[in-house]
């Protein structure tokens, strides 16, 4: 708490910046608003589910056990990602708009696509507040992959932050697979949707992505 409270004292003056104060709280507002669309786009995917598909991957892997991956390690991703956030919050509005773009772009994706869930899959023993999200029938494309992927290329100038990031999309992408969680393409996609969503988000958030950048740069340079 010391040291969370040292980080704010730190930051005080990006603080009392009304301009970027505001951005922040729209960018919560952005994130938050996806969220719930998110959610009622998953109600109403539970229930337009059809049958499975075949794939070429599931159907000659073994289901293996990825509880603790879905559960345990997302977890840790969050937490991560909110550190990245709090030492340094000229990234909050950029980093949360664009996640709030994802979420949206994701949540007209999986309304279009009604592809049912994979019926050999891993068990997942959820019991926090990520189920309330999503319910398991949101196929393509997958979250898990392309949400890391988006940070990896947001952080991109930052190569050790890159490099984790690409480690976690991949991780989780093959997490996906091995657990039958998502199909092969929600996996693959991702990558190629997730860029798109990228580019688009810098355009839509220039001014968030200059304070952003010269942040960035002032950290790398120093």
């Amino acid at each position: 708490m010391l040291e969370l409270k040292n980080i704010f004292l730190k930051n005080k003056h990006f603080w009392k910046q009304k301009e970027v104060s505001r951005s922040i709280w729209l960018g919560i507002l952005f994130f938050i608003g996806s969220i719930i669309i998110n959610h009622f786009t998953s109600l109403y995917v539970d229930k337009s589910a059809s049958s499975h598909v075949t794939d070429i991957l599931l159907d000659n892997l073994p289901v293996v056990n990825v509880n603790f991956m879905v559960n345990e390690v997302v977890w840790i991703f969050i937490w991560f990602i909110f550190f990245l956030l709090i030492i340094k919050p000229q990234r909050i509005p950029y980093v949360l708009k664009n996640l709030a773009l994802f979420i949206f772009i994701r949540s007209i994706f999986i309304s279009l696509t009604h592809l049912g869930p994979i019926p050999d899959h891993s068990f997942l023993n959820r019991h926090d507040i990520l189920s309330s999200i999503a319910s398991g029938n949101d196929m393509f494309f997958s979250g898990h992959t392309g949400m890391p992927f988006l940070l990896a290329l947001i952080f991109w100038e930052n190569k050790i932050l890159r490099y984790i990031l690409i480690f976690f999309s991949v991780m989780f992408g093959v997490t996906m697979i091995l657990g039958h969680l998502h199909y092969s393409i929600d996996v693959v996609a991702a990558f190629f949707i997730t860029h798109s969503i990228y580019r688009i988000g810098k355009r839509l958030f220039y001014a968030d992505y200059k304070l952003f950048h010269k942040a960035e740069m002032e950290k790398i340079k120093a």
